[in-house]
């Protein structure tokens, strides 16, 4: 289970420096100045809590699902600004209400990686032994604020298409929603006996998705001569 809220933290810090590539050096700035602060300023209440602590809340089922919340909210947020960027991307007329929706998307950079941010300070501050805690966050809040510009321009330089980053940033959104029902599941599914196999609607419904790809073919390739 924590191994699954390990990769689901990586996958969010991923996703944070991938949205910041879309932004200007100045709004980047602003929010590592906003990450920083948030580290430096929340020690004391960091020093706080335990890791029997933490460990417990991983396994408050309750717990999970109002975060469960929370993350598909933001899930689905990353999603709309994706569709919306690649509607812009590609020429594609949309009302002055659906710009003013793009450029608040834009510009939300995300929610979860403050606790991601959270769990790593306290993770920081049980390993290192014998220094002041003040001294430990604010450093840490110095290297987050580097990593938060550095991080998003190495993905700029590494992905320097806006239209494949669009993408990847679509699939990790995805995969942070498909962790996130992992983790609010925590074993607690149960299964039944397996069924037999209904054909007839298998057959049904393979023919409708064979006919939904053929229209969505053709009328890609008809936008497709239009832009040419």
């Amino acid at each position: 289970m924590e191994t699954v809220i390990l990769v689901l933290m990586l996958v969010v810090i991923f996703m944070t420096w991938l949205k910041l590539t879309f932004l200007k050096m100045w709004q980047i700035i602003v929010v590592a100045v906003i990450c920083s602060l948030f580290i430096g300023f929340l020690w004391p209440y960091a020093i706080q809590q335990s890791r029997n602590e933490i460990s417990e809340w991983l396994g408050n089922q309750r717990l999970m699902l109002d975060t469960s919340v929370l993350l598909t909210i933001e899930v689905f947020w990353q999603m709309a600004y994706c569709m919306l960027s690649g509607k812009l991307l590609y020429g594609e007329t949309v009302s002055r209400r659906t710009i003013w929706i793009y450029r608040i998307l834009r510009f939300f950079p995300g929610l979860l990686i403050f606790p991601v941010l959270f769990y790593l300070q306290i993770q920081v501050m049980y390993q290192i032994s014998g220094v002041d805690f003040a001294i430990v966050s604010w450093s840490l809040a110095l290297i987050v604020f580097v990593a938060v510009i550095g991080g998003s321009y190495l993905l700029k330089w590494f992905l320097p298409q806006k239209s494949l980053r669009l993408e990847v940033l679509f699939l990790s959104s995805s995969l942070v929603l498909i962790l996130g029902i992992v983790t609010t599941v925590n074993g607690t599914t149960s299964f039944k006996g397996t069924e037999p196999i209904e054909w007839n609607a298998l057959l049904a419904f393979c023919v409708f998705a064979f006919f939904c790809a053929v229209i969505g073919y053709f009328k890609f390739q008809i936008r497709k001569s239009k832009w040419n």
